[in-house]
Parts: structure tokens; C-alpha cells; sequence
């Protein structure tokens, strides 16, 4: 039965983006918008189809990717970061909430706003090319669990931060060129190096955007490279959910012994 508190904490963090629509779900819209149409429509014309797919329609998944992981970092970094610069973050360590209720709170807000601009980024692409959803369990599992990864980071994230620039540089100058060069907008199986195909493998965001395109369309870069020996290859997607949960919940650990010893609360 979760508490009153827990409630409480999580509503008020739903509620603070819900609230400003035009600062959280617009802007995410508006730029996918021009991604699809100068990637997918302008570029794609010109580029043949990858792994037996329209342009427009592989790039879906990482661009889904990008906005959803990208808003609960942003969302659960700026909540504990501007909670300690206004100082108001005392009122909840103060409550009688435990340290486990407090960042699954904060964590749950954060994958909220993560999936709902997955949606909209989603519903965005289906507006230029028809989108299906091949493996809609192992979707929603993947969408649930990289976001809350990613608003577990943006906790730290709030936490180590000194000033509003330190959260713009995480998000815009790390975590960003790290989903660019997840193969969003292109795929392993066009590599011709087997080093250059080891060298993404070394890239997290790799795993996200390719069990996201798995779910949607089915397809599976880490399949086609073989990631794993040939009997066991078509269980690449499953073991990097597997990987990928085990750090989720290894992050949120961290959170909430940050939480326990007050790291940067306390300030």
C-alpha cells in the first residue's frame, strides 16, 4: 500500500510539468517535427532503405529514444537541483517518508514525463509514415525501464550539479551525442570494420535504441552483428533489457544511498 506521503510527493512531481505544457511537451514536438521532416523527408528520399526499412521509419525508434530518456534526465536533475537551490527539498527529507519512497517518487514522475514524450514523439512520426508496433510488451518494459535509468541519472545528476549550467551541460553536451551515436540514424550492419561494430558495442545507448526498434519493428541490429553466438543470437534483445533493468535498479540504489548520507542535500 503505498503512503500518503509517497502520493503526495509523486503528484506534486507530476503535476509541476503537467502544469507548464508549453515548457515540457511542446518544444519536444516542435523539434521532431523538423527532424522528420528534414531527416526523414528532405534526406530520406535521397537515402536507400536500411535493413529493409524506410529512412523515415527506422530513425522512429531512436528519435523516441532521444526525446524520452533526454526529458527524465532533465526532469528528475532540475526537480532535486532547483529543490536545493530554493532549499524547499528539506520539507520532504524531513518527512516521514522513507529514502526508498523518496527517489521512487522522484524517479516515477520523471519516466512519466519520459514516456508521455515518447508518445507525442511517436504520434509525431505516425503523422509522416505508418508506424506499427511489432513486440508491444517488450516495448513497454524497454520504455519503462530506460527512463527510469535516465530520471535514476538525472537525480545524481541534480545532485553533483553547482549551478543550472552544470544540468544544461549533462544533458546537452553527454548524454545527446551519446544517443547520436547510438545508431539512431544509421545501423550496425552497415559498418564494414569489425572494430568500428566494437566500438559502438562500448555505447549504452546503442542497447536502448536497438530494443526499442526491436519492439516497434522488430528488427534487431545487435541480431544481425550477431552480438551473441549463433544459437543464442536472437536472444540479443532480451539480454539487453536484462543488462539494462540490472542497471536501473543498480543506479536507483545509488540514489537512495545518496539520499541516506545526504550528498549534496545538505549543502
Amino acid at each position: 500500500m503505498l503512503s500518503v506521503g509517497f502520493r503526495a510527493l509523486f503528484r506534486r512531481e507530476i503535476l509541476r510539468f503537467v502544469r507548464r505544457p508549453k515548457n515540457t511537451f511542446m518544444p519536444p514536438a516542435i523539434t521532431n517535427v523538423l527532424y522528420f521532416a528534414v531527416f526523414g523527408v528532405i534526406l530520406g528520399g535521397r537515402i536507400d532503405e536500411i535493413a529493409g526499412y524506410p529512412y523515415i521509419l527506422f530513425i522512429v525508434p531512436g528519435l523516441v529514444v532521444l526525446g524520452a530518456i533526454s526529458n527524465a534526465f532533465e526532469n528528475a536533475s532540475f526537480s532535486i537541483f532547483h529543490g536545493r537551490w530554493n532549499e524547499y527539498i528539506h520539507e520532504t527529507l524531513t518527512s516521514p517518508l522513507s529514502y526508498v519512497e523518496m527517489v521512487v517518487a522522484y524517479v516515477g514522475a520523471s519516466a512519466v514525463r519520459g514516456l508521455v514524450v515518447g508518445v507525442i514523439i511517436a504520434a509525431v512520426g505516425r503523422a509522416f509514415v505508418p508506424i506499427g508496433i511489432e513486440h508491444g510488451l517488450f516495448l513497454v518494459a524497454t520504455m519503462i525501464v530506460i527512463t527510469a535509468l535516465f530520471a535514476g541519472l538525472g537525480i545524481i545528476g541534480g545532485l553533483v550539479a553547482r549551478d543550472f549550467d552544470d544540468l544544461t551541460v549533462m544533458n546537452q553536451f553527454i548524454l545527446r551525442p551519446l544517443v547520436f551515436f547510438g545508431a539512431v540514424f544509421y545501423s550496425l550492419e552497415t559498418f564494414e570494420q569489425p572494430w568500428q561494430i566494437s566500438l559502438s558495442l562500448l555505447n549504452p545507448m546503442v542497447y536502448m535504441v536497438d530494443s526499442v526498434r526491436f519492439g516497434l519493428l522488430g528488427h534487431s541490429d545487435l541480431i544481425g552483428v550477431g552480438i551473441l553466438p549463433g544459437p543464442y543470437a536472437d536472444f540479443a534483445p532480451l539480454v539487453s533489457l536484462g543488462v539494462l533493468t540490472t542497471g536501473t535498479l543498480l543506479v536507483m540504489a545509488v540514489d537512495v544511498y545518496l539520499f541516506k548520507i545526504g550528498y549534496g542535500l545538505t549543502d
